[in-house]
């Protein structure tokens, strides 16, 4: 596998008397002043950004241009449509903890990258979209292309972009790209929008300089909140730890899995964060999320003591609110978030504490735990329910899903990292795929909590080309038609990753809902497919298909081997529904409602 050797290189340095940049050198030479386009790059150098994501129109000629002046310390990846780059600047913040950086052209390329903007939003990633947009003198009169974003994608959405600005003065530029970074990165992280007019970047900048790197303020726990929290866990019998949420680093993993150990608490990792505490650890008690274990499902709600660190306890964490009353839990529950007005938004906490990740578990860590605790045997009971529900039930058909992920696990390395879209498919990696988790020093999982089908593709491929790390993509025939194209781009600029997709011929999660709701009344759900090992060998990729459980290990060792990344597509039986069940017992048991 092809490891870019600048992919993880130190943060460039601003310019100075010893390194003078391009454009200053230009200028010091008596030339025409810098282009503002050329500056825009330079302060993505200063944030320590080597890769940007985006789609080239003709809106942003100047920061093109500047991308290719500046070629040996910043890459520009070409991508085939918005919304893949969009998601791979998502995956790109999700990766490094800073903001991942995404460049469209006005009107249809800033709609295409809004899937990737929301995705961003709800995920708590940090993400810069730049938009190139109409020039000033065209603006408000509906010119070609245009839109108005600040109402597109604006916080009055309420789940589009933290904000929404528009540079129009170059000389600005370094203070609105400095601002952007931070408020990407501040409190609940997530997308900026900055609108560039065509006409401002091809302006001569005379003054303006790149900012220093804007690095995120950390927001530490308020001491006499510890103590009280202290205290609710003196008092409990049951406490469950939920962890998950953006903002998580190494570090902060590291320090959530000793005040575990200090307390003996159970920890299971919200919806699609299952990377936020080491899935084979004695204390992990599984994942909250879509397709909970049903005994983890009446764990949360038997619990005294819910400590809720990191996530937004949303829709898919609660399983529809109903894990956790709202507005007001039975259990005690307290709640820390990086961002005040996430707490008691949703849920009204016994105790709610702002503080960011890093810094709430250096806080929890230190917090002195008595010598014996009440639950030792509610704790061991927790995993032990965890390592039950690793074992299979039965399910028709010549594909052994469990024995597909067992072969994953024995063969993928520790620093892998997995990706995913939305789909049924997904609960095979998300049930018995044990996680390492970031304590290991690496971020291993990326997928959408938003449900965006057509993630997995793109977010691999931007794993693989900003880490060298193998990325491995689980997708379903619907997914994988979302987003395939990007394949090219994966070729185009020496990405490899490995694709295992399902093929079961459906929307198999709308056909589940359809037949629990609808039986047998089969309508807009099903798919008539390519030939997808054809169609990856078409864009340069290995393309295998397998229909039989022993043939997945032998082509998962090919396309390990391999230098050019591989599509195993995967003839799945359309009765293999769920990880526990098929449609036609789902039918079955809603016509016997009936």
């Amino acid at each position: 596998m092809r490891r870019w050797a600048w992919a993880s290189a130190p943060a460039p340095e601003i310019a100075t008397p010893a390194t003078v940049s391009p454009t200053v050198a230009l200028h010091n030479a008596g030339m025409t002043a810098p282009l503002a386009g050329h500056l825009l790059v330079e302060c993505l150098l200063a944030q320590g950004i080597t890769h940007a994501f985006g789609v080239p129109g003709e809106s942003y000629l100047a920061v093109l241009d500047g991308f290719h002046l500046h070629r040996e310390r910043i890459r520009f990846v070409t991508c085939r449509q918005e919304g893949g780059a969009a998601y791979m600047a998502e995956a790109q913040g999700r990766l490094t903890g800073r903001p991942g950086v995404c460049f469209v052209t006005r009107g249809p390329g800033a709609t295409n990258a809004s899937i990737g903007v929301h995705t961003a939003f709800q995920d708590s990633t940090p993400m810069v979209l730049f938009v190139g947009d109409v020039a000033s003198d065209t603006r408000d009169r509906e010119a070609f292309q245009e839109l108005d974003y600040t109402h597109f994608f604006g916080p009055s959405t309420k789940g589009m972009a933290k904000r929404v600005e528009r540079i129009d003065d170059p000389e600005r530029i370094p203070e609105y790209i400095a601002r952007a970074f931070a408020t990407a990165m501040n409190g609940r992280p997530g997308p900026v929008v900055l609108v560039l007019p065509e006409d401002m970047l091809t302006q001569p900048v005379h003054h303006a300089k790149p900012l220093p790197r804007v690095e995120p303020v950390q927001a530490w726990s308020d001491p006499e909140a510890l103590r009280e929290l202290r205290e609710l866990l003196l008092q409990s019998q049951r406490p469950l730890v939920i962890a998950g949420g953006g903002g998580w680093t190494p570090q902060a993993a590291q320090a959530l899995q000793r005040f575990a150990e200090n307390w003996q608490l159970p920890v299971g990792n919200a919806f699609r964060y299952q990377d936020t505490f080491d899935n084979r650890h004695p204390l992990y008690a599984g994942d909250v999320g879509i397709a909970i274990n049903p005994k983890l499902a009446q764990r949360v709600k038997d619990a005294d003591l819910i400590l809720a660190i990191g996530p937004r306890l949303g829709e898919m964490t609660t399983s529809g609110y109903t894990l956790l009353q709202v507005p007001r839990p039975v259990q005690k529950l307290v709640h820390i978030h990086a961002s005040a007005e996430e707490l008691n938004r949703v849920y009204q906490a016994d105790l709610a504490i702002c503080a960011t990740m890093n810094a709430a578990a250096r806080s929890l860590e230190v917090l002195t735990a008595p010598a014996q605790v009440p639950w030792t045997r509610w704790t061991q009971q927790a995993h032990t329910d965890y390592l039950d529900n690793q074992k299979p039930q039965a399910l028709p058909g010549s594909i052994d899903m469990h024995a597909v992920v067992q072969c994953l696990q024995k063969h993928l390395p520790e620093d892998a990292v997995l990706t995913n879209g939305a789909g049924n498919f997904a609960t095979w990696v998300h049930r018995f795929y044990q996680h390492p988790g970031l304590v290991h020093g690496h971020k291993v999982q990326l997928a959408p909590t938003s449900g965006a089908m057509g993630y997995g593709v793109p977010a691999g491929i931007a794993a693989n080309l900003l880490t060298g790390r193998l990325a491995f993509t689980i997708a379903g025939d619907g997914d994988f038609l979302m987003t395939g194209q990007e394949l090219a781009t994966a070729v185009q600029h020496g990405g490899k990753t490995i694709i295992v997709l399902l093929n079961n011929g459906m929307y198999g999660t709308i056909r589940m809902h359809q037949e629990r709701e609808y039986p047998a009344h089969v309508s807009g759900s099903s798919l008539s497919n390519p030939d997808f090992a054809a169609l990856a060998r078409a864009y340069g990729f290995a393309g295998v298909r397998i229909t039989q459980t022993a043939e997945f290990e032998p082509a998962l060792l090919d396309a390990l081997n391999r230098a050019e990344g591989t599509l195993i597509e995967i003839l799945l039986d359309p009765e293999v529904i769920t990880t526990r069940t098929t449609l036609a017992s789902i039918r079955q048991a809603a016509l016997d409602k009936r």
